[in-house]
């Protein structure tokens, strides 16, 4: 396997492909504005909880800076990410509409973004992919297993490449994205 990008984006920076990339601002609309100013052109970003949109980030900064066409049915791509909270935060904001019984109303739009494998299925969609997509919840970050896990996806000769990584994220100022595509 070889990486042939990769991205670090935490709420104090970005690192891409070695190289800080401009902040454009900081807080708690952080993941908004970087939205708005490296990407801008896929409306259903403002439906995602947080970790979609931390997920969605981090594949789109790091696929613009590959020298290859965007947008064009591929199944030899797969999708393949890790965390140890889940959708968590989705989850807790879900909880809260439906913990008041006198006020109770199922958000059906926070729903949607209680699985977390929601983030992979974003990717996939934006990016016209139908390879495997997968997202694995893990009790701690183990940078071996995650490759030993993502090498199992190339057995699949179809597979010659695969959007992973470490994409968790708890609130608007604890979450960490750290992405790399690999190839075979």
């Amino acid at each position: 396997m070889k990486t042939i990008a990769e991205i670090e984006l935490t709420s104090t920076g970005i690192l891409l492909n070695g190289k800080t990339l401009e902040m454009p601002t900081t807080g708690p609309d952080l993941l908004n504005d970087l939205y708005r100013h490296y990407v801008n052109d896929y409306p259903r970003f403002f439906k995602m909880d947080g970790l979609s949109k931390l997920g969605f980030l981090a594949s789109e900064l790091l696929l613009q800076s590959l020298q290859e066409q965007r947008f064009v049915p591929r199944e030899d791509r797969a999708v393949l990410l890790f965390n140890r909270s889940g959708s968590h935060g989705a989850d807790i904001h879900y909880q809260a509409t439906i913990s008041d019984q006198d006020n109770y109303y199922p958000s059906p739009s926070l729903f949607v973004y209680t699985l977390p494998n929601i983030v992979t299925g974003e990717i996939a969609i934006r990016n016209h992919y139908s390879g495997e997509t997968s997202f694995i919840v893990t009790k701690e970050r183990k940078e071996m297993e995650m490759e030993r896990i993502a090498r199992t996806v190339f057995l699949d000769s179809c597979t010659q490449s695969v959007l992973t990584g470490w994409v968790d994220y708890f609130d608007i100022t604890h979450f960490e994205a750290n992405m790399k595509l690999i190839k075979r």
